[in-house]
């Protein structure tokens, strides 16, 4: 009888253990970097990258080059370490595809299998915004660069919008656009046309993929040089910042909460500011299917070891170069990345 009753329980455990694996539930982490000016140490002739050479201004020899690398690689590497890491990951300011590939073939990224998506952007430095993600859990299915053209400045040329679209453990597609929107030089006020031009682009790319699918998976994702209360943002991408706003063809933007309260993703002048911002449309937040990914969380991440500890710039993302002076940390943003759980 013991024996049988044992025999019962241990059934009921094995039971038990197998209904939770089935209904454990699993997490994707899907990220973006400003990886603050990775360049490789070669001279492209087509762009101007004089400055990151070994005969250049910044003097950017193969060890510095390698320690950039090892040092992004160990953000990335933390960011996802407790979710089986980032699964994908929005970069910006990277020169070229090789800089990617010897990213991804860094000792702590390797084990995680990264695949790259890169295009060849305008940009007078020749950066450009691209991905790196996990071969094994994320199938690319199309790849489509869009390029900023403003009329009124038919010269002027910046980072091409990159849109990547696959297919997220084989059960979620997933329509992921990176930005870097243009700078602020010349100041807010004359710069912001461009802005608003950029934000108009990529309103225009979320809107072409919600006429086709309302209930889309759509993450818009980058640098845009702007914070949330920026009139580019605000009323040209439209994003809401509460989720009971949130409506059909609509985004939201959850990095909204951070700037109220404070913590910057990026410091100016002493001033927290979020312009690293990752946004989801409708269909991942409010998508009643079973057993499909949905949006759950937000996060700026920063770690004791990426901010500068001591001196005028005590607070800041611990940089590559401060003042021209070569620092051997990190970059001068923070990533950002959100939680998507089914």
């Amino acid at each position: 009888m013991k024996r049988f009753i044992f025999f019962i329980l241990l059934l009921a455990s094995i039971a038990f253990c197998t209904i939770s694996a089935q209904t454990e539930p699993k997490i994707a982490i899907i990220g973006f970097y400003n990886v603050e000016n990775l360049y490789d140490t070669e001279d492209d002739p087509l762009t101007n990258d004089d400055e990151f050479l070994p005969n250049g201004p910044y003097q950017w020899t193969e060890e510095r080059y390698q320690t950039k690398l090892n040092n992004l690689a160990r953000v990335i590497a933390d960011m996802g370490k407790e979710q089986g890491g980032v699964v994908v990951l929005g970069v910006a300011e990277v020169e070229n595809e090789r800089v990617l590939l010897d990213l991804a073939a860094t000792d702590r990224l390797k084990p995680l299998n990264y695949g790259v998506a890169h295009h060849d952007s305008p940009d007078l430095r020749g950066i450009d915004v691209a991905f790196i993600y996990q071969k094994d859990r994320f199938r690319v299915i199309g790849e489509k660069a869009f390029t900023l053209f403003i009329p009124e400045d038919p010269k002027f040329v910046t980072r091409d919008q990159f849109l990547v679209t696959g297919i997220l453990d084989a059960i979620d597609t997933l329509h992921i656009l990176v930005n870097h929107w243009p700078s602020k030089r010349g100041g807010e006020k004359r710069s912001m046309p461009k802005r608003i031009a950029a934000a108009q682009l990529s309103r225009k790319i979320v809107d072409s993929l919600m006429n086709v699918n309302p209930m889309a998976k759509i993450i818009v994702m980058g640098d845009f040089n702007d914070n949330p209360t920026a009139k580019s943002i605000k009323e040209y991408l439209r994003p809401v910042d509460k989720i009971s706003e949130l409506r059909v063809g609509g985004l939201f933007n959850p990095m909204w909460k951070f700037y109220r309260d404070g913590i910057g993703s990026y410091v100016y002048r002493d001033s927290q500011e979020v312009i690293d911002m990752i946004m989801v449309s409708y269909g991942l937040v409010n998508n009643v299917k079973q057993n499909t990914y949905k949006y759950k969380s937000a996060e700026i991440f920063r770690k004791n070891y990426m901010v500068t500890s001591t001196g005028a710039f005590a607070g800041y993302p611990f940089r590559t170069y401060a003042g021209g002076v070569y620092q051997g940390g990190y970059s001068d943003h923070f990533p950002v990345f959100i939680t998507l759980q089914r």
